[in-house]
């Protein structure tokens, strides 16, 4: 028995019939007018959805970020005014800078009165009643006469409202979301 040759070998390439619509279009590709009508359908599509995507998701993401930032940043001021106690007896602030609403703080020795650290809130904004300092003193008290509360809040409909509060006595801080 005879065997039957296969019309091509593994390694030939079978020949291409350009009578094929599938062959012509991998041979010929596509015409300028032809990319150029996807790409503007493609432009209308983006103009249509992009103003439809939930972008209150993304500013009130931000607010829990600052929010989160600003309790690391008391609880390190807390910190230093306890670790520096032996060197400082009068401790060290978190203070709020500009005008209501509050958009920077800044970590100030109140000693020396050099700034340990700043910090810009962006578009996020901060709002106090009763003061714009957090002074901690060498046991890690809030010190008489320092604000307790503070509100960060951020865009959105309704807008993404923190409220942090620290406990006079202790220094705790308290994170709640309206």
């Amino acid at each position: 028995m005879a065997q039957k040759k296969a019309a091509f070998t593994p390694l030939e390439v079978p020949p291409i019939s350009l009578k094929s619509p599938l062959a012509r279009l991998f041979l010929t590709g596509f015409s300028l007018v032809e990319l150029f009508i996807i790409v503007m359908f493609l432009g209308i599509l983006a103009v249509i959805t992009v103003p439809r995507l939930n972008l209150d998701i993304i500013s009130k993401q931000k607010a829990d970020t600052i929010a989160r930032k600003i309790i690391t940043d008391l609880r390190r001021t807390r910190s230093l005014a306890i670790s520096d106690a032996a060197n400082n007896s009068k401790g060290y602030e978190l203070k709020l800078v500009g005008s209501v609403p509050y958009s920077a703080y800044e970590i100030e020795n109140i000693d020396t009165r050099e700034t340990v650290g700043s910090f810009t809130t962006g578009d996020v904004t901060i709002d106090c009643s009763g003061g714009h300092k957090f002074r901690f003193g060498p046991l890690g008290e809030l010190k008489s006469g320092s604000t307790t509360e503070m509100s960060v809040s951020a865009g959105g409909n309704p807008p993404r409202r923190i409220t942090i509060t620290v406990i006079p006595a202790t220094g705790m801080i308290k994170c709640v979301e309206n």
